[in-house]
């Protein structure tokens, strides 16, 4: 939008609207699954006709037959592969445990035979590109960096900081829920979560000793988030060893480190790479609560090294890992279709 693009998004959405620019058509959300991959679906390809538009960019599996379709109608098609979806399939709870390599194989399949079809395809880190550069797909890589000014709170000194850390992001079993839930109840500490919690894990989680020391906030907007960090002393991501984790780039570790806080994180190499190459966070075993809760005891316990640790991260997010450079790759992909269609 800001490059000057036009810019429309279709999603579950509950009203026509124009949001700072862009333009939402909304489609309405089933709740029978059978129906999201068949009415929805069937929905949203309407739709993407009717606007008609230069490029369509698409960051679903579900939608990779809807992005087909598109191109037998002539449009350039942009498959956005922001998760390793085959490996993320395996750790599906709603696909029966039996059933899972054989989906996982199916979705590989897929992937592979549209990807060659597609004009691009978006990666969202350096392990997923090679996956799909090897399937002789248009593949660039462009990380889910965040804006570095966004969750910057200037003002904010250490000294007024609680003693509280934050998890930001949906709540599930494999990233870590009950490690979390357990580890701040061997503290002092409270913990804020603030994403959406299945109601059926919720209720087990609220059984955990831990719970008592724990702020459930709910999905909350971008200002509340900055707020919620802002308020913290570290921020944690505990992510289960799954193959769709190990080589992930999650997007609230970089918030972490661009809002200027100490980053609790899963001991993956990749993860340690980052966060102990930049002396801005602390690497656990993520299924081990007591490493974790000696993580958070440890930051709380000294202060100026926390601190100084949020002012690398901070630093790391202005010098590397920001959203600008990834920008200009993006805009670079769009430009290149638009010079084929009008040497077309």
């Amino acid at each position: 939008m800001n490059a000057g693009y036009n810019v429309t998004i279709i999603a579950p959405h509950d009203k026509h609207e124009n949001i700072n620019g862009v333009r939402v058509l909304p489609v309405h959300r089933e709740k029978k699954r059978i129906l999201r991959i068949t009415k929805t679906l069937y929905n949203i390809y309407c739709k993407a006709l009717q606007i008609d538009t230069d490029i369509y960019h698409f960051h679903d599996p579900e939608l990779i037959p809807i992005g087909l379709l598109l191109k037998r109608h002539g449009k350039y098609v942009i498959y956005d592969a922001h998760e390793d979806a085959p490996r993320q399939s395996l750790a599906k709870s709603y696909i029966p445990s039996m059933l899972r390599k054989t989906v996982s194989t199916i979705v590989e399949a897929i992937e592979a035979f549209s990807a060659r079809r597609f004009d691009g395809v978006v990666t969202a880190t350096p392990f997923i590109n090679r996956r799909f550069l090897k399937l002789g797909a248009s593949a660039v890589n462009i990380n889910n960096y965040p804006l570095s000014f966004e969750m910057h709170m200037g003002n904010k000194k250490w000294e007024q900081k609680e003693k509280v850390v934050c998890y930001i992001g949906g709540v599930a079993r494999i990233r870590g829920a009950s490690e979390m839930i357990e580890a701040i109840g061997k503290t002092q500490c409270r913990l804020l979560i603030a994403g959406n919690i299945d109601k059926s894990l919720e209720t087990k989680l609220m059984l955990m000793p831990g719970w008592s020391r724990v702020d459930a906030l709910g999905f909350v907007d971008r200002n509340e988030v900055k707020a919620i960090i802002g308020r913290s002393m570290a921020g944690v991501v505990l992510y289960h060893p799954e193959l769709n984790h190990i080589n992930a780039q999650p997007n609230k570790m970089f918030e972490y480190m661009a809002a200027g806080i100490p980053v609790i994180a899963s001991d993956f190499p990749l993860w340690k790479e980052i966060l102990e190459g930049a002396r801005c966070g602390v690497c656990v075993d993520p299924l081990d609560p007591d490493q974790i809760a000696d993580a958070i005891r440890w930051i709380v316990d000294h202060p100026e090294q926390a601190e100084q640790m949020g002012k690398n991260g901070r630093k790391a997010i202005i010098e590397r890992y920001n959203w600008k450079r990834e920008e200009d790759t993006l805009l670079g992909l769009y430009r290149g279709l638009e010079s084929l269609k009008c040497s077309g």
